[in-house]
């Protein structure tokens, strides 16, 4: 399966995985919880700062955050004319900000490396929790997300290359169909290892 990790050895590649992710969560928390567009802004200057030091290709990183870009064409302007430019330009920024930390996290961070922090994030709750299952849910739904958007974009590029345009059903069906081929390979994978019980 498609992973998203840009090997490196930058500070942001060799920073511990849990320690990641509460920086992650906290970053979302203050920007989501900011009505001071100046701290959003600062946000953003810093997430492009440590794409920079993590060496993160150019491309790599626009391609994980052009989708939310095409949202924003649509929903900025209604923000805009609804509630006011300054709140429009906030939920912007701070989706924006989101969405790129959150690339960057899994730009810079394996799988294994997600698993295992998982692992030890749940071992306290281990009587009531399995934190292997846990943790191996956790991996592989950043493993299938790549995975799907890959699939849309297969299935966008045969349809144009056959000059079909066709209704929304023309797309969904055959990512729908796609993704289940992939689902039962990855079943049966999971059962040839020994995890199907």
């Amino acid at each position: 399966m498609i992973g998203l990790y840009s090997p490196g050895t930058s500070f942001v590649h060799r920073a511990p995985t849990l320690l990641k992710l509460v920086l992650l969560s906290l970053c979302i928390v203050v920007i989501g919880l900011s009505p001071d567009l100046r701290v959003v802004g600062g946000a953003a200057a810093g997430v492009v700062l440590l794409f920079v030091v993590a060496r993160v290709p150019l491309r790599a990183a626009t391609a994980q955050i052009a989708p939310i870009l095409l949202i924003l064409v649509v929903a900025l302007p209604i923000q805009g004319f609804l509630s006011g430019w300054l709140v429009a330009a906030l939920m912007a920024g701070r989706l924006l900000v989101a969405v790129a930390l959150a690339a960057l996290f899994t730009m810079t961070t394996t799988v294994t490396a997600v698993l295992l922090a998982f692992q030890t994030l749940l071992r306290p709750f281990r009587r009531f929790i399995d934190a292997d299952r846990v943790g191996l849910l956790v991996a592989l739904t950043i493993r299938c997300i790549p995975l799907v958007a890959d699939i849309v974009r297969e299935v966008m590029e045969a349809r144009t290359a056959r000059g079909t345009r066709g209704s929304l059903m023309s797309i969904a069906v055959p990512v729908v169909v796609r993704s289940l081929y992939a689902a039962d390979a990855l079943g049966e994978a999971l059962v040839a290892r020994g995890l199907d019980d």
